[in-house]
């Protein structure tokens, strides 16, 4: 028998022990992204701060109460949870937005400006033990991604990281002296649901030259609430999850092989939304279906991501 020194004794119980730790890490992790489902009485609150021009005057407070949002897994493997917000608004469900989760993902979509994703790639070193968050439109269009490393200490579960987007929904058609949200994305586990916090700066971007304009606080408070009254959001649901599935798996091969997308505001004078409500209504209706309603889909977004790269390809 070849001898075993007492070193390489230590050395292999530290690895085990170490790869004990990471699993232990890596299921906290999923657990405190997963604790984020379920059915929520959400309020939004949002107020701008500071501005750096002394000559602009902050907006006064806004907050929007008593809505009601179901938050799903909509897709799972071992290093990747989606999850769904649907939100119930006058007795009707509107798909919200959807949160990306991937482990040590090194590929993100970063946004420039005025409709404008690029892609970079971060060392593997850089992303260790890190949960990137794209997050997507409520037609799963691109908007925002970060990577960070979910922390659990002191009895808090949290995650913050950095990234730029376009103008949020409650300003983008009414706001043109700003064109770029620099945000600050802080989620947190709470006793009764989570929150997600955010400290941002209103930037115009030009020729490589950021100034900010103002500063924002958001603040959405999540509260667990009876799951008999999103009810309705999970009948809905299970009706319309596969057409999102097909969705999502036509994004992912356009985010997989664009190296940048230029997201198009209208195509032949008409939105993405209203183009993929009338796919999801036939879909619905099942006058679409299989591999004819993947191409469809597929020939939509390739519309409207105005993918030059794969063009040039062809």
């Amino acid at each position: 028998m070849k001898h075993i020194s007492i070193l390489t004794i230590i050395t292999f119980t530290t690895l085990a022990v170490s790869a004990q730790k990471g699993e232990d890490k890596l299921a906290q992790d999923k657990a405190a992204i997963k604790s984020m489902c379920g059915c929520q009485e959400v309020t939004f609150e949002y107020t701008e701060t500071f501005p750096a021009d002394t000559g602009y005057t902050p907006k006064g407070y806004h907050k929007i109460v008593d809505a009601i949002e179901y938050v799903t897994v909509a897709a799972e493997d071992p290093h990747r949870i989606v999850l769904q917000h649907l939100l119930i608004a006058d007795s009707f469900v509107i798909k919200h937005w959807t949160e990306d989760w991937q482990y040590e993902n090194q590929q993100l979509l970063t946004y420039a400006q005025d409709n404008q994703w690029k892609k970079i790639t971060l060392p593997a070193a850089q992303v260790k033990g890190q949960w990137s968050q794209k997050v997507y439109g409520v037609d799963d269009e691109p908007r925002y991604e970060g990577s960070a490393t979910w922390v659990h200490t002191d009895g808090r579960h949290y995650w913050e990281a950095a990234s730029d987007a376009p103008l949020p929904r409650r300003e983008y058609t009414t706001r043109k002296d700003y064109n770029v949200l620099h945000r600050v994305n802080h989620h947190e586990i709470t006793t009764t649901g989570s929150i997600h916090e955010q400290d941002n700066k209103k930037v115009v971007r030009a020729n490589g030259v950021d100034k900010v304009i103002v500063g924002e606080k958001g603040l959405n408070t999540y509260n667990r609430t009876g799951e008999s009254r999103c009810q309705q959001a999970k009948e809905w649901w299970e009706q319309h999850k596969s057409f999102w599935a097909v969705v999502r798996k036509g994004w992912d091969k356009i985010y997989g092989e664009s190296s940048e997308i230029n997201l198009q505001k209208k195509v032949n004078n008409e939105p993405l939304y209203k183009v993929m409500s009338a796919l999801e209504e036939k879909a619905f209706r099942k006058e679409l279906a299989g591999a004819e309603l993947e191409k469809t889909i597929a020939a939509t977004l390739q519309q409207f991501s105005h993918n030059t790269a794969l063009s040039l390809q062809r």
